[in-house]
């Protein structure tokens, strides 16, 4: 059961491994997107179709007339990634081992829908990836399996993404090993030490200039490609301008104002520190330079940025 990228990699080492049989993938519907809004397989069901692999695509997995054509299957084991529904009582108790899922994180750190972005967004200098056994609480259950992952500082959540989903994919064929050989060891999670990585919106990806330079920095990482960090153009208000690339820069002045207008990006003052914008996004508009952006919106040393 899977939607996202990250499942990707899990269904290409489930189809070549000789002792498991993938009777299905259950994935979301066809969904509104791009610029034209039309109906887009998403990435997991785009590979099970083009392997040939049944492919069931329930709008509500909690449904009764779902969880009957799931049982005619009789699974041994399903194995949940980013699939992106609550699975419910049902569900869980109808596979002979159980459900796994391969959550993105050193759990119980980052539990919840975001934790490869939030994890870079804090400053994280490690993650990892965490096979547990779903249960009703979110991300809570026994994990079973866990590999430990560095984060670059020059990553972003478009670039440690495919990486942490090649080790959850290599992760979960252990752990069906390890299920299937009866030596699976179960770790039960410390609810005390539990972090939240919440589903993000737009709105999250406001920039706040009083921050520092560096939480800026992560910010802009974590966020990048969805939902993107931005500010408001400052002549006009209505105008949002993504942030697509910066960097950390000596420098200071009041929260917000440009310092600088340099070859290399705009020079922005913050809480502590200064950032440079090095490439930017009109609302709108193609990626660009900052330095292009900046010349064309005629901004000026001492402007405001909001």
């Amino acid at each position: 059961m899977g939607s996202g990228e990250l499942g990707c990699p899990a269904v290409e080492r489930l189809l070549a491994s000789p002792q498991d049989e993938l009777v299905a993938v259950v994935t979301q519907p066809d969904r509104p997107r791009g610029r034209h809004l039309r109906l887009t397989a998403c990435p997991v069901k785009q590979l099970a179709t083009s392997r040939g692999v049944s492919v069931l695509t329930p709008e509500k997995c909690a449904a009764p007339e779902f969880v009957a054509q799931l049982a005619a299957l009789r699974p041994d084991l399903i194995a949940v990634a980013a699939y992106g529904q609550f699975l419910p009582r049902a569900l869980l108790d109808l596979p002979t081992h159980g459900v796994i899922n391969v959550h993105p994180s050193l759990l119980p750190k980052y539990r919840g829908a975001a934790p490869i972005q939030w994890a870079i967004t804090n400053g994280e200098t490690e993650t990892g990836v965490s096979i547990i056994y779903l249960i009703e609480k979110m991300d809570a259950g026994d994990i079973l399996a866990q590999a430990h992952m560095p984060i670059a500082s020059a990553d972003t959540t478009a670039t440690l993404s495919p990486r942490l989903a090649a080790l959850g994919a290599k992760l979960l064929l252990s752990a069906i090993e390890d299920i299937r050989a009866g030596v699976v060891k179960r770790t039960p999670q410390n609810d005390a030490l539990a972090t939240r990585a919440p589903m993000l919106r737009k709105e999250n990806g406001r920039l706040d200039w009083s921050q520092s330079a560096a939480t800026l920095h992560n910010r802009i990482r974590g966020f990048f490609p969805w939902p993107g960090c931005y500010f408001v153009w400052p002549h006009d208000s209505a105008k949002r301008v993504k942030v697509l690339k910066a960097s950390l820069e000596t420098g200071s002045g009041e929260p917000g104002l440009i310092l600088k207008t340099a070859a290399h990006g705009l020079i922005v003052a913050t809480g502590r520190a200064a950032l440079c914008l090095a490439e930017v996004q009109p609302e709108g508009k193609q990626p660009m330079s900052a330095t292009a952006f900046s010349n064309g919106a005629r901004l000026r040393v001492g402007d405001r940025l909001g």
